[in-house]
């Protein structure tokens, strides 16, 4: 059996079943609980980069295949100029989020066992790494994604791509926008608000509303009191309540937005999906609390597969295995589209 997939995309990809007990299927509890049941930090090779400004560090936490175990050895002493043929996944994380947020430590373990390298490209700021320029990160700045994509294809002949939440929008964005030239060779698309006016609305449910925004919000907010501010911006920021007041008192206007209405509508990914060439699966769970207007099969191009679940919450589609709780779903899908093209 296989997760609800609309199937007129020109490829033929049908994703593992997700069917959590019934007990695990409350959205809350799918997005919350992978948190506290995450394997351990992988022992991560931190290397860091330059943006696409070349202003700001950016933090990228390699976890290197077994199979190329001399891999460090050939990047520093640059003794082949060959391409390493063994694939690399790319995650592009979510909001405040980074090489240890649970999701990503599921997917590098699990991508370490197909014997592939993996890395987090952290968002500006994200990682430990203080900002040193004027921008932070947007969900439309899909340069910095062809950046870091340009970066690890001088390196790596396969370059795959995931992103989550945030980072899963900006991926889809850049995708559309970039078109044939897009880098990566195919991408998943995980729990992404594609379109952005619409997920801060549902942000302002009660449960959004009461856990979720303080989560995200509190470390945005401490991040940003940190720049170069006016009295007038100090003051917004501190009074922000909801993601959506941040958009309007940093995010949009430390970007060139008018509003953060004005950034929400050039920032989403939804209108540019059905431009997107390169092979492409987007999961997102029915239930995702976090989550607006999501796409149908006549916003993407035939290059897109949609697999929509009936359940997982907000990155979680967390399973119960072998008496323990399994959180590999969302990486063992997403490789299995990537082997499937």
């Amino acid at each position: 059996m296989t997760s609800p997939i609309q199937t007129a995309s020109r490829i033929p990809f049908s994703a593992p079943k997700f069917a959590p007990p019934f007990w695990l299927t409350n959205p809350h509890l799918q997005t919350m609980l992978p948190k506290f049941v995450a394997p351990e930090v992988p022992p991560y090779r931190r290397e860091l980069v330059l943006d696409a400004l070349n202003e700001s560090p950016i933090a990228y936490d390699f976890f290197d295949a077994d199979a190329d175990a001399d891999i460090k050895t050939k990047l520093t002493t640059n003794a082949s100029a060959a391409l390493v043929q063994t694939p690399i996944v790319v995650l592009f994380h979510g909001l405040e989020g980074g090489s240890q947020s649970h999701y990503a430590r599921s997917t590098a373990h699990y991508v370490h066992q197909q014997d592939w390298h993996y890395v987090v490209a952290h968002l500006r700021g994200c990682g430990g790494v203080p900002i040193q320029g004027e921008l932070f990160y947007e969900a439309g700045d899909t340069l910095e994604v062809h950046h870091t994509l340009q970066h690890l294809a001088k390196t790596y002949q396969t370059v795959y791509a995931i992103g989550t939440s945030l980072g899963g929008s900006m991926l889809a964005k850049y995708l559309g926008e970039y078109g044939d030239t897009a880098v990566c060779t195919a991408a998943s698309i995980v729990s992404a608000p594609l379109d952005l006016a619409s997920s801060t609305i549902a942000m302002q449910r009660f449960f959004g509303r009461k856990v979720y925004t303080p989560y995200l919000l509190n470390p945005l907010v401490k991040k940003a009191l940190q720049q170069q501010l006016t009295q007038d911006e100090i003051a917004a920021i501190k009074a922000s309540k909801s993601i959506s007041d941040f958009d309007q008192a940093f995010t949009a206007r430390r970007h060139g937005y008018r509003s953060k209405n004005d950034y929400y509508h050039q920032a989403s990914a939804l209108p540019y999906l059905h431009k997107i060439s390169k092979p492409t699966l987007i999961i997102t769970a029915q239930d995702d609390p976090f989550l607006g207007v999501t796409p149908v099969q006549e916003d993407v191009s035939d290059s897109v597969v949609l697999c929509t679940p009936k359940h997982g919450g907000h990155i979680g589609f967390l399973r119960w295995q072998n008496k323990q709780f399994d959180a590999t779903w969302l990486a063992q899908t997403s490789l299995q589209f990537f082997k499937s093209i």
